[in-house]
């Protein structure tokens, strides 16, 4: 487990710069995969919103297989060897350098194929980080307040995002002139957004290094720690039925949390290309939903620790149903823009209340493998939503019906998530009573 941290000044310091470095990776979804980047790889150097669309659905389905098949078995090693912090350290720096790789993305079609391959690589790193950044939860909150530190983390990456997002939009993209003698006709003052999400992460990222306590190092070598690892990972599926609480859960999160990584893969490129909204509304939108978010994910920091965990899911997930089915059915602009605040309202909860209940179902000695299992259930079949979505924007021409097949995920995630109950406390997860 996470040597907890001193009481007094330095457990605060843990706890802020802990919640501090959602703030700092949030711009690099926000940014880059959700609004700006995405739309301007679809409209500016692919040129057909309709073969972007397809094409980014094949690299943020590549880069979801890759944190799958890796996060359970890095999480395992990690747990094996003791320290998170040199994980998330490697992790945070290919995301790191594959934002500020994308400056080089010119808007002509032949940088297609390699801003793509950089984005995967850059996504495939911040996701495996969040592995191990969520994995220290449990060592810094007591179970009565998990959901709290949670939903302030989430609220806070949310707020860093949006900060993120006004400044790429007044700084410049809107900025007439760009500033720093930016060459618009080679849209750098686009591209410049994401050396700039690097820069913000590598700017308030580094406080969790610093302040944040780590898990003691087992002293064995990595080779031995690998080999542990693995058989530590073969144990956990042998005795599946032991974890079978834990094993349900995750199932249901994978068809739920599929369709949410499926709207941010997809919202800013259905935006441009359904509505017509230009770069600087699209960005005007972002900034929209992740106010809508942060405040949604900050409120209901407190119900998940009153009501529990899954019945805040289950709220939050007939949130985002209402939401989606909105925006497919909506016949115009503004009535997009009243859908997807009502959706946005609804993210945060569910991603944080996702991550509480992991955390208080967890058995603290294997957190990070768990995670990487948590990980995994987001990404497993995450190649299913943006594949479905591409083949039916493709088949039918249209990207309302791409978007419609991601309620499929909705329903399914909810049906699973009902019969279960709100773990009170991580006894449950190792107990395999019958929920």
């Amino acid at each position: 487990m996470s040597s907890p941290p001193a009481e007094g000044a330095p457990r605060r310091r843990a706890l802020i710069s802990w919640c501090l470095f959602d703030w700092a990776n949030s711009p690099f979804p926000t940014v880059i995969i959700t609004f700006v980047f995405a739309a301007y790889f679809t409209e500016g150097i692919v040129g057909d919103t309709v073969r972007g669309t397809v094409l980014w659905g094949y690299a943020m389905a590549a880069s979801a297989l890759a944190v799958a098949l890796l996060g359970p078995v890095f999480g395992a090693i990690a747990d094996v060897g003791g320290r998170r912090k040199p994980w998330l350290l490697a992790c945070s720096a290919v995301t790191i350098l594959g934002a500020l790789l994308l400056w080089f993305a010119a808007p002509e079609p032949s940088h297609a194929m390699w801003a793509l391959a950089v984005v995967a690589i850059a996504n495939a790193g911040f996701e495996l980080g969040m592995v191990f950044y969520n994995a220290m939860l449990p060592g810094l909150a007591s179970a009565g307040r998990v959901g709290r530190l949670s939903g302030w983390g989430w609220a806070l990456g949310y707020a860093g995002g949006l900060a993120c997002l006004v400044i790429a939009l007044f700084g410049f993209v809107e900025a007439d002139p760009p500033p720093f003698g930016l060459d618009a006709g080679q849209a750098e003052h686009v591209r410049v957004v994401a050396p700039l999400a690097a820069l913000w992460f590598a700017a308030f990222g580094w406080p969790l290094f610093a302040f944040v306590p780590d898990t003691p190092a087992s002293g064995l070598p990595l080779t031995v720690a690998i080999r542990r690892g693995l058989a530590m990972l073969w144990e956990t599926f042998r005795d599946i039925r032991r974890y079978r609480v834990i094993f349900r859960f995750l199932i249901a999160r994978l068809f739920f949390i599929d369709g949410l990584n499926t709207v941010f893969a997809f919202g800013g490129i259905y935006a441009a290309g359904t509505f017509g909204m230009d770069l600087a509304r699209v960005i005007l939108f972002g900034i929209a939903l992740n106010l809508a978010a942060g405040l949604g994910a900050f409120a209901f920091a407190w119900v998940d620790d009153l009501i529990g965990a899954k019945r805040t899911l289950v709220i939050s997930i007939v949130g985002l149903l209402l939401g989606v089915l909105g925006g497919v059915l909506a016949p115009s602009e503004p009535w997009f823009w009243a859908a997807g605040l009502t959706l946005g309202v609804f993210i945060g909860p569910t991603q944080s209340a996702s991550r509480s209940m992991m955390a208080r179902l967890s058995p603290p000695e294997r957190e990070t493998e768990m995670f990487g299992l948590f990980a995994l259930s987001g990404k497993v079949t995450a190649f299913a939503g943006p594949l479905l979505v591409g083949w039916a924007t493709l088949a039918f021409d249209s990207q309302r019906a791409g978007m419609a097949t991601i309620l499929a995920f909705f329903v399914v995630g909810l049906a699973l998530l009902l019969p279960l109950a709100d773990p009170a406390d991580r006894a449950n997860a190792g107990s395999g009573a019958s929920r």
